[in-house]
């Protein structure tokens, strides 16, 4: 129905006065608090504005707003945990061919085409997951009066970059040295020795200079890597060296520990979780304990036993929610940071086949095991991400390539043995998930490595 324009204009008219009176109150009130108010002008203002305005009262915003959360909150939060729940169901497997390489321990995200992974067979390669290339970078050696002899060596385990993303920290090629290459060409920078006897398990970046090592010789090791020892434009400043067939090699700096300390009521250092808000290193040990030190002083603060104590070999922390998960045989601990208490204890969906890698994505744990299944737990729900049918949401990973060497022939032969999940790691998007691991029996020999996206 048509209104009439008279009946239009004065329906402005009526609310252009009722604003300007609601204005000159307030002007009013606001230069004489003391002034005495006239019923009949606050009741003919309060006619106006209840006719012609909304209501703006608590209750009204309050209903209003709710459907949709809080007013303040910010975008990108709501498009990540929504991301977060709803990737799972959107990931498609790319699976690589690794050649003959075994077990992929470590893995990370070098730029957002190419990711950088170790192996157990003691191998350092960069993988460009669009051409399928791989670059396979030399193994640093340490000086022969510094080489412990270690038994029966196991390869990378840890691969981490520094906060600058101008420095790789990882194993050397004994197994108990520290190896560090320049991003992103990997030129070799150092090669740290004499601190420890035994495998390097797990190393983290404190800062840009500073990298903490932990052991199975159940000792932690403080390195610096020096800044003073580039130039202008990043190179080593060391001279070139050439070997036996004459090829100009770079050559590279032979350093120490700072600190080398003994981790109190630890068996075997397992895995580290660097919380850089708190400026807390968390420690895992075989034997059961979750060590806090306090990466300022690198000292020990206090250990707590675990309630599983069955092959303790993962963790992560989650600084957003100041929590880190720790994953076992069979169950997810996760402890609070500020009282060091258990949170809540998750079990696993395989129960027996082992938490093998964890990370965060939001809200969201995601859980690689040992029988090659990537899972997805909801700590706000505080269950595992479902589909429609109500079964869990997950990830299931390829073949992979296996060796049908003497060992396999002689006791695996004619079984399936899936690939565990050692490392699974989100791009800076949260979009691509790289995860690679390989068969979970120690005697064989073979590798998966795969790109979810």
């Amino acid at each position: 129905m048509t209104k009439n324009p008279e009946d239009i204009r004065a329906r402005i008219n009526k609310l252009n006065i009722a604003e300007m009176h609601s204005e000159s109150w307030m002007h009013v009130r606001r230069s004489h608090s003391n002034v005495s108010r006239c019923p009949e002008y606050d009741e003919r203002i309060n006619s106006y504005v209840q006719t012609y305005f909304p209501r703006k009262d608590i209750l009204y915003f309050t209903q209003k707003h709710r459907p949709i959360g809080h007013r303040t909150r910010k975008p990108e939060a709501l498009i990540g945990n929504y991301l977060s729940h709803q990737l799972p169901i959107l990931l498609k497997e790319t699976e690589y061919n690794l050649q003959h390489i075994n077990k992929i321990f470590a893995a990370s995200w070098v730029t957002d085409r190419q990711v950088v992974f170790g192996t157990k067979c003691n191998k350092l390669i960069v993988l460009d997951l669009l051409t399928k290339q791989m670059v396979h970078i030399p193994m640093l050696k340490s000086a022969s009066e510094n080489q412990f002899n270690v038994d029966c060596p196991c390869g990378i385990h840890s691969i981490a970059i520094n906060p600058s993303r101008t420095l790789l920290a990882t194993g050397g090629e004994s197994v108990n040295d520290l190896a560090v290459y320049r991003l992103p060409t990997f030129d070799p920078v150092c090669i740290g020795e004499c601190g420890h006897r035994d495998w390097i398990f797990d190393l983290k970046w404190l800062d840009d200079e500073f990298v903490v090592t932990g052991s199975r010789d159940s000792k932690m090791a403080l390195w610096l890597v020096q800044s003073d020892s580039f130039d202008s434009n990043g190179i080593s400043v060391q001279s070139s060296q050439s070997d036996d067939s004459g090829m100009v090699v770079p050559s590279y700096e032979h350093i120490q520990p700072q600190v080398i300390t003994e981790c109190s009521k630890a068996e075997k250092v397992r895995a580290l979780a660097y919380h850089s808000k708190q400026q807390d290193l968390a420690v895992l040990s075989l034997n059961a304990f979750v060590h806090i030190w306090d990466a300022r002083t690198f000292t020990q603060k206090n250990s707590r036993k675990l309630r599983h104590a069955r092959e303790n070999v993962c963790m992560v922390v989650n600084e957003d929610r100041g929590i880190y998960a720790i994953g076992s045989q069979s169950y997810i601990t996760v402890i609070d940071d500020r009282i060091s208490k258990d949170v809540s204890t998750i079990p696993s969906q395989q129960i027996g086949a082992g938490v093998r890698s964890l990370n965060f994505i939001s809200d969201i744990m995601t859980v690689g095991t040992g029988a090659g299944s990537i899972f997805f737990y909801d700590l706000k729900a505080g269950k595992y991400l479902e589909l429609n049918c109500s079964h869990p949401c997950s990830l299931s990973v390829g073949k992979g390539w296996l060796s049908h060497d003497e060992t396999y022939q002689d006791y695996f032969a004619g079984e399936q043995y899936p690939n565990a999940i050692y490392v699974h790691c989100f791009d800076d998007s949260c979009t691509k998930l790289f995860a690679a691991g390989g068969p979970l029996p120690a005697g064989l020999w073979g590798n998966y490595g795969g790109l979810w996206q």
